[in-house]
């Protein structure tokens, strides 16, 4: 038996993502055979914008040698002590929205989600223009992405609903920021 529980805590995730205001539309679990390399899924949106554009995908991946690593960490601890909090897993939170017309600023964009991420949420944009026909205008794809670091320990303990309520807040934030601004990226305003 695992000592701490993950697929538990994607489920407390999905409960949580829902009483900040997101609305859980699939989840995944993929278990590589070989490996024993585990992937979670979830994807969810603002309630606001259940008809799009925009989708939010969060992730685990989890690499075995790591829960192997605490584990091991955990059998050689006394009881009353605490384990460190060296081990971490990533938890991906992915913005995406349909190829826009009007792109923004790439720039201006990174600033003002880094600045409601701030460092506990760092955010990274990106773009990538595709053409489909040499003669066609690109179409351009927006790229958000945020990681979470969240130590195995707090896990363990039971003591990481701050730091998820902290990240889901800002995740909406930046979902509604997102959301304001896609009409006039999608051609639409």
């Amino acid at each position: 038996m695992a000592v701490v529980d993950i697929a538990g805590f994607i489920a407390d995730l999905k409960d949580h993502a829902a009483e900040h205001g997101f609305h859980v539309h699939d989840e995944r679990h993929f278990v590589e055979t070989y490996s024993m390399r585990q992937a979670f899924e979830v994807d969810l949106h603002p309630e606001a914008a259940c008809g799009g554009p925009l989708d939010l995908h969060l992730s685990l991946d989890l690499e075995p040698r790591t829960l192997m690593a605490f584990e091991d960490e955990v059998m050689s601890i006394p009881d009353d002590a605490d384990p460190s909090d060296d081990l971490v897993i990533q938890l991906m939170f992915t913005w995406a929205l349909p190829p826009l017309d009007q792109g923004p600023d790439l720039l201006v964009l990174a600033t003002e989600l880094a600045g409601i991420g701030g460092p506990d949420l760092p955010i990274e944009v990106s773009a990538v223009d595709s053409f489909a026909a040499v003669t066609d205008a690109p179409q351009r794809s927006l790229g958000v992405t945020a990681r979470l670091e969240m130590p195995l320990a707090a896990l363990f303990r039971g003591d990481n609903s701050t730091s998820m309520c902290d990240a889901l807040d800002c995740s909406r934030q930046i979902s509604e920021y997102l959301l304001d601004r896609a009409p006039a990226w999608l051609g639409e305003a």
